[in-house]
């Protein structure tokens, strides 16, 4: 005899429930007809005061403060910032304007806050100046990237830690065109940097100080008042740039070169040294 079995009996879930009614109607039992008609006009009333707000002459910019800026010019700012003049301070795209701002040469981070009723405030991050490039007209701050971030007049006093940083004075004709903004050649600029280390004592001079200038004639110099000569170090093709330790390598071997020169022949009797091939080293008396 065939046993039949009992059909299975689901328990149902803990969690299931028949979905409840829509939110407007619930809404509807809630709240009598007045409440609703009244819910609706005091809705209609916030957005239109918002509207008022953000649309009417009310909480316009009238106020823009920034600071942290040393390198670039107030004129640069107001024109960056101009635009912010009269709008609505709720509808001011506070990311847009740092964008701007950050597009400006010396400016390395910008951050734009509003404040009721009227204000825009910026603060300013500017990149650090690593090295003074001057021409023949005006020294230009750069940094380490070799963007050209301020300037200084030339019979400027140069405050202290201006006074600290590198200092090239190019000479070449094409710098007369150097303004705020451009940039340095990667490769001279490593270069300059480089040179600038080197001490007098390395050369085995008794200079005190050592001067790095940039000609169209001879390239890189270094050039000291006393006692009086003047070492030509030469151009430095991207080619010496580009490879891994290459321009720190020459520039040593044209240093030791130099050195081994001066042993031999005493710089007070010298007055200028080739070392451009620091395999061959001539000089003038």
């Amino acid at each position: 005899m065939t046993r039949r079995s009992k059909p299975s009996r689901r328990r149902p879930s803990a969690h299931a429930h028949r979905p409840g009614p829509p939110l407007r109607k619930r809404v509807r039992r809630a709240l009598p007809a007045r409440g609703r008609i009244a819910a609706g006009l005091l809705t209609a009333v916030l957005i239109g005061g918002l509207l008022a707000l953000i649309n009417g002459p009310w909480l316009r910019v009238t106020r823009v403060a920034w600071a942290g800026e040393r390198y670039t010019p107030a004129t640069q700012l107001q024109r960056a910032l101009a635009p912010l003049d009269g709008t609505a301070l709720l509808t001011v795209d506070a990311s847009a304007v740092a964008a701007r701002l950050q597009r400006l040469p010396a400016i390395s981070r910008a951050t734009v806050e509003t404040v009721l009723p009227d204000t825009v405030r910026v603060n300013i991050v500017e990149k650090v100046a690593t090295i003074v490039w001057q021409t023949n007209a005006v020294r230009l701050l750069g940094s380490a990237d070799g963007v050209l971030i301020g300037q200084l007049a030339l019979e400027a006093d140069l405050p202290a830690d201006i006074a600290a940083l590198p200092l090239v004075d190019d000479r070449r004709v094409a710098s007369r065109e150097l303004i705020v903004g451009d940039r340095i050649d990667a490769s001279a600029l490593a270069a300059a940097l480089l040179l600038s280390e080197v001490e007098p004592a390395a050369l085995g001079s008794e200079a005190v100080d050592l001067e790095v200038r940039l000609t169209d004639a001879d390239g890189f110099l270094l050039v000291s008042r006393e006692p009086g000569w003047e070492a030509d170090f030469g151009f430095y093709p991207d080619a010496d740039y580009g490879a891994s330790g290459a321009l720190a390598e020459r520039i040593e071997a044209q240093v030791t070169a130099i050195r081994t020169f001066f042993a031999f022949e005493g710089e007070g009797t010298v007055t200028w040294v080739d070392a451009r091939d620091p395999r061959r080293v001539y000089w003038r008396p």
